[in-house]
């Protein structure tokens, strides 16, 4: 006889792991590589995402202090990763485009971003620094999330909570179908993002389809990420166009870069019509059955 209940997956052994994952790759070097930092940058994500599940079943001290927590361990490592996730992007647009870049060759702002930058032992030190005290965060992240007591959640709340964060990122992608500006297509990419690492916790709800949803968002996040790859380095740049009659093998380079753009968000819509549409019900997408925890 089939059962008419399921059980969720539980949150605190999978935040606990998020912590010592990144404690893990911390320790692998004095000071982490790019991949440790991309790496430890999701781990704080998915925890965000977990904790904010929690949002109605704890007290608000609790919830508050463990989100800053999470976010301030991410932001500590964001500046030499977004620096690295820069000169990666324009040494694949050089790849493409060699002709374009010999001709962009004397410009200062390409050759600083596209050089790598040369050791440096102060620059290693704070670096060194900054992965202790993030090390030390995480110690402390540990030691509170034993002390709570995570054993008697409300399944029926928890998916509330997701459909909070389902609901976000819903009205964030009509805004953006509407209007593409890059700053309202990264707030679409972060709510997407939450939606996709708070649904782990909800796999047994109906596995086959929650882990085809979860490849659906995947994708359509992983594409906004190139497209806000690009917005920043046009950011970097401080593009301006040209005169009339004067352009520069710059504006021909944001051409380009528009380009890839356009290519990046046809993969995004017909996912995120999909998912997100207006009128679709999360209940419906993920197939409702009576919750036991």
């Amino acid at each position: 006889m089939e059962l008419d209940y399921v059980k969720l997956k539980d949150i605190k052994p999978s935040l606990a792991g998020y912590i010592e994952d990144s404690q893990t790759l911390l320790k692998r070097s004095e000071v982490p590589d790019e991949e440790a930092v991309h790496d430890i940058r999701v781990l704080m994500k998915k925890a965000r995402g977990a904790v904010r599940l929690l949002n109605s079943q704890v007290e608000d001290e609790l919830f508050g202090k463990e989100n800053i927590a999470y976010r301030e361990i991410g932001r500590m490592l964001s500046l030499s990763r977004e620096t690295s996730v820069h000169r990666k992007t324009l040494k694949t647009l050089k790849k493409e485009n060699q002709g374009l870049f010999t001709r962009l060759g004397d410009n200062e702002k390409f050759q600083s971003l596209l050089k790598k930058p040369e050791a440096d032992p102060a620059m290693d030190a704070t670096e060194k620094a900054k992965a202790e005290e993030t090390y030390e965060l995480l110690n402390k992240a540990a030691h509170r999330l034993r002390f709570y007591n995570l054993d008697k959640l409300n399944p029926h709340l928890l998916l509330k909570e997701l459909e909070k964060t389902y609901m976000a990122a819903a009205d964030n992608y009509l805004k953006c179908r509407i209007n593409h500006k890059p700053a309202a297509l990264h707030e679409f990419r972060k709510r997407s993002k939450d939606f996709l690492y708070q649904l782990y916790f909800f796999r047994p709800l109906n596995p086959l389809l929650i882990k085809e949803l979860e490849k659906k968002l995947d994708s359509l996040t992983q594409n906004l990420g190139k497209y806000n790859d690009l917005s920043q380095i046009i950011w970097f740049l401080e593009y301006k166009p040209a005169a009339p009659g004067n352009l520069s093998p710059t504006d021909e380079l944001i051409v380009v870069i528009r380009d890839k753009q356009d290519e990046y968000l046809s993969k995004v819509w017909p996912l995120a019509y999909k998912i997100f549409c207006p009128g679709q019900k999360l209940i419906n997408l993920l197939g409702f059955r009576l919750l036991v925890i």
